[in-house]
């Protein structure tokens, strides 16, 4: 039986920037999203941001296929996470690692990194991991939620109670993260599980979308269109280019299906798009 989740993935370079940095990836059978927003120099943010991809969706989908052949072994009744959350906790260090060796070896990369979101929908749960300041929403029924919490300047100055976030949007760079993957050999990865239930929607995008966009016209264009996520993500890069289109776009929506369930079969995957990037 297949994964009961739908998938749309849409990347565009903006209007402002030369090239995509972005990469997305999403595989529908395996119930999986990854969204990496590359930088660096000359092209080495776009370099970073698909090691990233790549590297965290092969170390998953390996992990998962490892659980599947000791699921009879007996795991810790109170761990922390999930066998499947430290699959892809794991997968997020080893990318870290794998950037920052070639951020290394390489003169080009040098200074390289990219913030990282990936969603796990499997077992009958989501597992959520991120570094970096590309977020992941969930929409479920008229409630529009933040899920990831920022790994920013802006948000560590809230979060110290130096500034209200009104007062720290006004007065602070948008673009300073405090957390990156290939800015160092160690990384600590934010990483949470929730219970989708059917007719969620959940958001994983780039700064693109929210930087350019609140919040609440988010929550309304998806509310409008949510009939038809493929529209529904076009509409919000389309929204995000009309206000300026001032960094790359990158959008993923996953719905949650009746029946949702993780019995999909992994041998049979189905790529439903790697590192789309129209508009370039």
């Amino acid at each position: 039986m297949a994964n009961k989740i739908e998938i749309a993935n849409v990347s565009h370079v903006g209007k402002r920037r030369p090239h995509n940095e972005d990469s997305t990836l999403t595989d529908v059978t395996t119930g999986l999203a990854i969204l990496a927003d590359g930088m660096g120099g000359y092209k080495a943010g776009e370099v970073a941001s698909a090691l990233a991809a790549t590297e965290i969706y092969f170390s998953i989908t390996h992990g998962l296929e490892e659980l599947k052949s000791v699921r009879t072994k007996k795991h810790p009744q109170k761990a922390e996470l999930s066998p499947q959350s430290l699959v892809v906790k794991d997968a997020v260090i080893r990318a870290n690692s794998d950037i920052y060796r070639i951020a290394q070896e390489v003169p080009d990369c040098l200074g390289m990194g990219t913030t990282v979101v990936v969603a796990l929908f499997h077992n009958r749960k989501a597992t959520i991991a991120h570094v970096g300041d590309s977020r992941l929403y969930r929409k479920r029924n008229n409630r529009f939620q933040q899920i990831t919490k920022d790994h920013s300047l802006i948000q560590e100055l809230v979060d110290r109670g130096l500034y209200t976030m009104e007062e720290a949007v006004a007065t602070t760079p948008k673009n300073l993260v405090t957390r990156a993957l290939g800015i160092d050999n160690a990384v600590d990865v934010a990483i949470m599980e929730e219970s989708p239930e059917p007719g969620d929607i959940y958001l994983l995008c780039s700064d693109g979308l929210n930087d350019m966009v609140d919040d609440e016209e988010i929550h309304l264009t998806l509310s409008k269109y949510s009939a038809n996520l493929v529209q529904a993500a076009e509409e919000l890069v389309s929204l995000a280019n009309a206000k300026g289109g001032k960094d790359n776009i990158s959008v993923i929506l996953i719905r949650i299906l009746e029946g949702f369930s993780s019995s999909g079969g992994f041998l049979k995957q189905s790529l439903h798009q790697i590192f789309m990037k129209s508009g370039e």
